[in-house]
């Protein structure tokens, strides 16, 4: 059974000039994809609607589907569930273990275990809870993932950029510097509170049940939003009676699916919206307009999706005076005129704690001679070698997210955190901080001859048009990503660094 599929690209916003029909305000830009219809592709009415998608749980219990969905859950790695087993230990009895859950699945006694909590620190502070699901329940939402994305990517509008192919933070950005150079001169920018933990159950079956009609589907996913969860230290389950946990495969789909209904609102009423996941933003060419456009974004999360908007985070705000999206701060510099977009503060901080985390000084570390400082003996030191591997991949990571930063202080911006990575290698070779003889003794140039890698000079190469390292979500190997996106877990499965 094939489903209509709206065929457009990732521009999102309609930038017109001049007199024109409503119609055309909502239109897709020309810059970057063809022209959809204003009205979304899901808003029909019930005679025009499409067949529902039955018979599907045997799709997803397929053992190649399984096998797929085993694959890249051993990709992606990531710590044990509640149950302790590891990626690695699954691995050993692979074969076994995925005839056995094809056989739970086919005969419907597969049961999800409770998540295990664990907290990471936000970079603002507090802390933001994740659950890690069991290997097994992984491959469970992976092979449900692959079966449900192709049915609800055919729904979905092009104004929502996270966790769908070929879009991302980068087409976010670039539909968020278009709308700024196209003259829309105030932002809605909003967060909704607590969203993956607040999510009605009922009301996002009721959105997955509008394509997917197989009770089996239904109630295996009820199943996995109501396993429970175990605090850390806790032997108790705690019911989950609201949200899905931030750190399953299936999540990220969840959101858009619950997400979905705000993005047909505001597309039909003609507004400017870029969305990832549960951050967005809604463009409009005045402010009455953004607050219009801000009172039914809050219609539809509030009366409809049971969800709150944080009411000091929330609001509208001239483009001129300044924003945040996706780890950027937008704002017009008042002495030069110039439209800044700066990594913002909070991604500079946890790219400070990243730094640190990888430049770690030892414990009881004895004073350090110059003597022992020579780049010779400094070759040959093998930690100092793996360390500078490890900064190495996060700062070409970092800069593939920020390389589109235009600074009100010029490349000067780069040289400030080149300098703060070699101030902390310099602390982790000799205990030492501040500025002393060790400054002279480990001078810039040593850490070039040793391959540290240079923010400014990626940039340079960036500017000049040589090719760099593309923007991405992470690494599977654990490095730290910029942006503000669903959690992915690192190698450890503890340590995620969010910015």
């Amino acid at each position: 059974m094939s489903k209509r599929t709206e065929k457009d690209g990732v521009g999102q916003l309609a930038f017109t000039f001049g007199l024109r029909s409503p119609k055309d305000e909502a239109q897709e830009t020309q810059e970057n994809g063809p022209c959809v219809s204003p009205t979304p592709s899901g808003v029909e009415s019930k005679s025009e609607r499409k067949r529902k998608w039955h018979s599907l749980i045997d799709k997803v219990y397929l053992p190649r589907n399984l096998q797929a969905a085993w694959e890249r859950v051993q990709e992606n790695a990531g710590a044990a569930g509640r149950d302790g087993i590891t990626v690695q230990q699954f691995a050993r009895h692979a074969e076994r273990n995925l005839t056995q859950l094809h056989a739970d699945l086919r005969e419907k006694t597969y049961r999800p275990q409770p998540v295990r909590r664990v907290y990471i620190p936000k970079s603002g502070g507090g802390k933001r809870p994740l659950g890690i699901p069991c290997v097994r329940d992984r491959i469970v939402q992976q092979a449900l993932l692959q079966v449900l994305a192709p049915i609800f990517e055919a729904t979905f509008l092009s104004r929502s950029h996270g966790f769908r192919p070929g879009k991302g933070c980068h087409t976010a950005l670039e539909v968020v510097d278009r709308a700024i150079r196209h003259g829309y001169s105030h932002v809605v920018d909003a967060d909704i509170r607590a969203f993956f933990d607040t999510m009605d159950h009922d009301i996002l079956l009721d959105q997955i049940n509008e394509e997917v009609a197989d009770g089996s589907v239904l109630r295996l996913i009820r199943q996995i939003l109501t396993a429970g969860v175990v605090e850390p230290g806790a032997a108790e389950v705690e019911p989950t009676s609201l949200g899905a946990p931030q750190g399953g495969p299936l999540s990220p789909l969840l959101a858009n699916v619950y997400l979905h209904r705000l993005d047909l609102a505001l597309v039909h009423a003609h507004y400017g919206l870029v969305r990832y996941a549960d951050d967005f933003v809604i463009f409009a060419k005045s402010e009455d307009e953004a607050h219009q456009a801000l009172a039914l974004a809050r219609q539809v999360l509030e009366g409809e999706l049971g969800l709150l908007l944080h009411p000091e985070k929330t609001h509208v705000v001239s483009v001129d005076e300044g924003f945040e999206f996706l780890g950027f701060h937008y704002f017009r510099d008042p002495k030069t005129g110039m439209r800044c977009q700066e990594v913002r503060r909070k991604s500079v901080l946890s790219f400070r704690q990243a730094i640190r985390e990888r430049t770690p000084r030892l414990k009881a570390q004895k004073p350090v001679k110059p003597r022992a400082l020579s780049l010779s003996r400094l070759s040959s030191n093998e930690r100092l070698r793996e360390r500078i591997r490890r900064v190495n991949g996060f700062l070409r990571g970092w800069h593939g997210y920020f390389k589109t930063m235009r600074s009100r202080y010029g490349p000067s911006a780069w040289n400030s955190l080149d300098g703060f990575v070699r101030g902390r290698l310099r602390a982790s070779l000799t205990g030492r901080v501040g500025r002393g003889w060790w400054d002279v003794a480990l001078p810039n140039a040593v850490f070039d001859q040793l391959g540290l890698v240079s923010l400014a000079a990626l940039d340079a190469q960036y500017t000049s048009g040589q090719r760099t390292t593309p923007a991405r979500k992470g690494k599977l190997d654990g490095e730290p990503y910029a942006g503000n996106p669903h959690v992915r877990f690192g190698r450890e499965g503890e340590q995620v660094t969010l910015p």
